[in-house]
């Protein structure tokens, strides 16, 4: 999946890039279109999206979202975001930027999208404090990420695959508890649904699409 960190951010990867640019509409016609609309019909106002690829979004966004700020730190997909922003529906804004320091003040977005990026961040503890630390009070992060199998036999193969996996796939780690992570960073999960999806056909992987609520405080 497409990282905002030093995995696809850094020039180590530009092939993983281009096969998963390449992927994206195969993944789309199995379902992860339908995905997508279903994390972004919930945003408002001003959105940071964090790890825009190859702007795959930015169709979906409703006419509640004022402006969009996009990161994408690998030049070739940061290119085809630029491209799919020109024929956004919303006023979208493509630049550079990791997950982990967000070129965005404190306090000045209402929604953060993280989409099939938070597997593959450096630091996924970091990535979240830093969502956190752009929303406003009390504002969303919406997210829609593949995550640790619940199923025993299946999470201890994600376990074993991982450091082979994450090399060849642009750090991508299929065995994260994000949405343990999204808890421990601060957020209250408002709602989540979590499903199996194989977006190359199989082996289906455990999936969660859901909101969560930045602290008032």
């Amino acid at each position: 999946m497409p990282s905002t960190s030093s995995s696809l951010g850094a020039p180590g990867h530009p092939r993983f890039a281009r096969a998963f640019a390449r992927a994206v509409p195969r993944m789309d016609r199995r379902g992860g279109q339908e995905h997508r609309r279903a994390l972004l019909e919930r945003a408002t106002g001003v959105v940071v999206e964090v790890g825009s690829g190859a702007g795959t979004n930015f169709t979906h966004y409703p006419a509640g979202v004022t402006r969009v700020l996009a990161f994408e730190p690998d030049p070739y997909l940061r290119s085809l975001s630029a491209e799919a922003a020109a024929s956004a529906p919303v006023a979208v804004e493509v630049g550079g930027g990791v997950a982990e320091a967000l070129p965005v003040p404190d306090s000045s977005a209402d929604t953060v999208v993280a989409s099939l990026v938070l597997c593959s961040v450096t630091d996924v503890r970091l990535a979240l404090r830093e969502s956190r630390r752009v929303l406003r009070p009390g504002a969303t992060l919406l997210f829609y990420e593949h995550v640790r199998s619940t199923r025993p036999l299946l999470g201890l193969v994600e376990d074993a695959v991982t450091p082979l996996w994450r090399r060849m796939a642009g750090n991508c780690h299929p065995n994260r508890d994000t949405l343990a992570a999204i808890g421990a960073a601060g957020f209250e999960v408002t709602d989540v649904r979590s499903f199996g999806f194989a977006p190359g056909g199989w082996p289906p992987l455990r999936h969660i699409l859901g909101a969560a609520r930045a602290p008032l405080a």
